[in-house]
């Protein structure tokens, strides 16, 4: 590096033009987002983990089981539009606190369940999940904001998919956590101590998540980084427009497109395993293969480990495979049916004799998924310009009627048979409805056209 001149007016001018090296503080904006979207998806699982316990302590039938672990889903799925409109009207740092709190304070008030005279314990489990649904609506959506208004079009891939992987990494994270919170102070504490957990989590959030247009330790450096690659850097000074564009007929034109229908059957199939997996699967190695709730708590952790790593290869494998081809539609289906075909192999748990095969095939299956989860760049993709952000939405809002479904499903195949084989079976059919989905209904991924 040539050294500074030794000084004079001519020296100062010239130590002034060099340039400013940005700051990176978007990087810490993304490590936030995945620690609190981990957080976010351990308060999802939270009665996976308490409930074998927590329905001998209180009595709960499979089925009503299967109620109280679908309740989070039915709200979900309903306030996705909403939670949407509400962070284009009131921005995402305001809105998604206000999420983080909520949902901690109802995670934490499931554990004096049974201890309020004169309420249901159905009633009041179900009532506090289907809050925490509603609660968590945002989260998502929050995320795809803060990563559109941090993160150059260039960055923006490889962030989401950070976030979206903490699905698997919270569950390596939390799952023995909480697995050892039950085994030595009971079910109800798993509830105290999560909802403890996001109350801080809120704090954090409120303290370090701003703008990067008024964030005090980005350069100016930075900002014209990201915003020279397409960053959104004022997105959240742009008020109520968005939320006053919302029109219902938009949504019709989405789901009578075949190629979206198809896109959000696919998403919806892909679900049901991640829903088995979340709510029924630490239950069914306690009831079905034997294990305490400690050891169900750690065996969980194996497969959302195998699917963080799916997730990364996945990622990896449709990059190259567009790079080498030129063809997204090869780069998307590919990973995806190789990786439908891997999680289907979960119907080999019902003749599986030991737990640890059952462990190494659902490692295998969420490796599968982890691979075929590419949603959220196929949406990226496929999705209307000018409907991007509720295009997500509905992709969301039915990918998660999974949620609804599956642990339903499954309480009612259990409660009927005494049995999980059928369940098992009933979730790998989806896996293979979803290659269907892909290959039969989509048709050649590409940008949906709206008529001007």
């Amino acid at each position: 590096m040539r050294p500074p001149p030794a000084g004079g007016a001519a020296g100062r001018e010239d130590l002034n033009e060099l340039p400013v090296r940005p700051t990176r503080v978007r990087y810490a904006i993304i490590a936030l987002i995945f620690l609190i979207t981990s957080v976010n998806y351990a308060d999802r699982a939270t009665f996976s983990i308490a409930g074998s316990a927590a329905a001998r302590e209180l009595a709960l039938s499979p089925v009503q089981t299967g109620f109280i672990l679908s309740a989070f889903a039915w709200a979900y799925v309903l306030a996705q539009i909403p939670g949407g409109v509400l962070l284009d009207r009131f921005g995402t740092k305001r809105v998604y606190a206000a999420a983080i709190l909520l949902w901690s304070l109802f995670t934490a008030t499931q554990g004096f369940a049974g201890w309020i005279a004169g309420i249901s314990v159905v009633a009041m489990l179900f009532a506090l999940r289907f809050l925490v649904g509603l609660a968590e609506a945002p989260s998502f959506p929050g995320n795809a904001r803060l990563v559109a208004a941090w993160f150059p079009a260039a960055e923006r891939g490889t962030a989401a998919a950070i976030f979206n992987s903490a699905q698997y990494f919270s569950l390596v994270a939390f799952a023995p956590l909480m697995g050892w919170l039950a085994h030595q102070f009971g079910w109800r504490s798993i509830f105290w101590a999560m909802g403890g957990l996001g109350v801080l989590a809120t704090l954090v959030f409120v303290r370090f998540i701003h703008s990067p247009a008024h964030h005090r330790r980005v350069n100016a450096a930075e900002r014209a980084y990201i915003e020279a690659g397409g960053g959104l850097i004022h997105l959240e000074e742009g008020g109520a427009t968005a939320a006053q564009a919302f029109a219902w007929r938009n949504v019709g034109r989405l789901i009578a497109n075949r190629m979206m229908l198809g896109i959000y059957l696919g998403q919806y199939c892909i679900n049901v395993l991640t829903y088995f997996f979340v709510t029924w699967f630490p239950i069914y190695l306690i009831k079905e293969r034997g294990l305490n709730v400690l050891e169900a708590g750690f065996a969980a952790a194996a497969p959302a480990l195998f699917g963080f790593a799916g997730g990364l290869a996945g990622g990896f494998l449709s990059d190259r495979i567009l790079k080498r081809t030129g063809s997204l539609d090869r780069a998307r289906k590919i990973p995806l049916v190789l990786g439908m075909l891997l999680a289907s192999l979960i119907i080999g748990c019902v003749w599986a004799p030991g737990e640890g095969l059952v462990i190494t095939l659902m490692s295998i299956a969420f490796f599968g998924k982890g691979i075929a989860s590419l949603g959220w760049a196929i949406m990226a993709d496929v999705a209307p310009r000018r409907l991007a952000g509720l295009s997500g939405g509905v992709f969301n809002m039915f990918g998660n009627i999974a949620g609804i479904v599956t642990p339903i499903a499954v309480g009612y195949i259990v409660g009927t048979t005494g049995s999980f084989d059928l369940a098992l079976v009933f979730v790998g059919a989806h896996c293979l409805l979803t290659i269907f989905a892909f290959l039969v209904l989509v048709g050649p991924i590409r940008r949906m056209e709206l008529p001007e």
